[in-house]
């Protein structure tokens, strides 16, 4: 794909933007599938492929620039904190491009002082978009060092409205902290409605300002949608989701599955989106908590037939795979976004064989996937 910022030189992201897309695909099947090379057992499936441009449900834009000539992007890197616009980037679909312009607008208006880095000066330290497209629905995030210039913000969001329409939710976020830290702990609603839906496989899975949700929505359609098909193939009496989000897969298994499922989540704002998606639509077999999985499992030892994992890069770490191998569950879905750790964690799952794989595409011109994984409990295990 051609991409002009990138052959300028000016936002290299898109490392294999390059590359033609077939050609990615299978060097990173090859990658995934070397990681786990030790295991010949595995089944790999065709991987699962992106649109090329436009797949990005969010942009996470540093804010530079001044107040009358804001800059939405990234900083140039080299040094001085010059601000690149990257308002035009292929990744982003219309919808996300089409806002840009008018939260400048608002910017200027309300004299929005961007943060200056180097003098430790100004305001406003990101824009973060995230975009519904079967909603065709926006949510807004303006990252702040403080709260100083709400009232400001508040002043002009009429117009931000009338501008941009198809706008649902606006928050600000505070993030005092003069570090490389995207947002901060507090976040502050501007407008009443503060979810946004979501729709993979005609389920709502509804975002909050501070929810994880997966960059690519068609590519996330395929992967909940291949391990409800590994769940139903599986019939398990119940299981387990770690480390739910919004709870994509639980929900998804709560299709096929009329026994007690459990979603664990540490974000109280996650938990609480999943469960309204339960509640919506009358999932009455599953129920969300809100904390770590390590505390979670801590002391069971009544585990169901089947646990789903999705862990951040660093993996599930030694005390839950040590759990895990140790429990009755005879299947896990592993999906994971490093396959590094996810060979590590997999060595540590003693009496579970990795049997089948996929890769699928999520983060295209780049090396990152994410694979799902289904590993069964060797005969004699516990």
């Amino acid at each position: 794909m051609l991409c002009a910022y990138f052959k300028s030189g000016l936002c290299r992201s898109c490392t294999r933007i390059e590359q033609p897309y077939d050609v990615q695909l299978v060097e990173k099947q090859a990658r995934c599938v070397a990681a786990l090379v030790e295991y010949s057992c595995i089944d790999w499936l065709a991987p699962v492929v992106s649109a090329e441009m436009g797949f990005r449900n969010k942009a996470k834009m540093v804010v530079s620039g001044s107040c009358d000539a804001p800059v939405l992007g990234i900083l140039d890197g080299a040094g001085a904190g010059a601000g690149v616009d990257l308002t035009g980037c292929p990744l982003y679909p219309q919808a996300i491009q089409a806002a840009f312009a008018p939260i400048m607008s608002l910017i200027r208006a309300a004299r929005l002082a961007p943060y200056d880095i180097a003098r430790r000066q100004g305001e406003l330290k990101h824009v973060l978009l995230t975009y519904s497209e079967r909603d065709n629905e926006l949510m807004l995030r303006f990252v702040l060092r403080s709260s100083q210039a709400l009232p400001e913000i508040r002043r002009h969001l009429l117009q931000l409205h009338i501008d941009m329409p198809n706008i649902g939710v606006v928050s600000a976020n505070i993030q005092p902290i003069h570090q490389a830290i995207i947002e901060g702990p507090e976040e502050i609603p501007l407008t009443e409605r503060q979810t946004l839906t979501m729709w993979l496989n005609d389920l709502p899975l509804y975002v909050r300002p501070r929810s994880f949700f997966q960059t690519n929505s068609a590519v996330a359609e395929r992967l909940y949608a291949t391990a409800q098909g590994w769940i139903a193939e599986i019939a398990p009496a119940g299981l387990w989701d770690l480390f739910c989000g919004v709870g994509g897969f639980a929900l998804h298994a709560a299709r096929v599955v009329p026994g007690p499922i459990t979603g664990i989540e540490v974000s109280t704002e996650a938990i609480a989106s999943a469960e309204l998606s339960a509640r919506q639509q009358g999932f009455d077999q599953v129920t969300f908590r809100a904390l770590s999985a390590d505390e979670f499992v801590q002391g069971r030892t009544a585990v169901p037939p089947l646990v789903i994992v999705n862990p951040p890069r660093r993996g599930l770490g030694a005390v839950l795979c040590a759990f895990l191998a140790d429990s009755t569950a005879q299947w896990l879905i592993y999906s994971s976004c490093n396959p590094e750790s996810l060979v590590r964690d997999i060595r540590m799952l003693t009496g579970f064989v990795p049997v089948r794989a996929q890769m699928f595409d999520i983060f295209p011109h780049t090396d990152h996937c994410e694979v799902l994984v289904l590993l069964v409990r060797q005969p004699g295990g516990v």
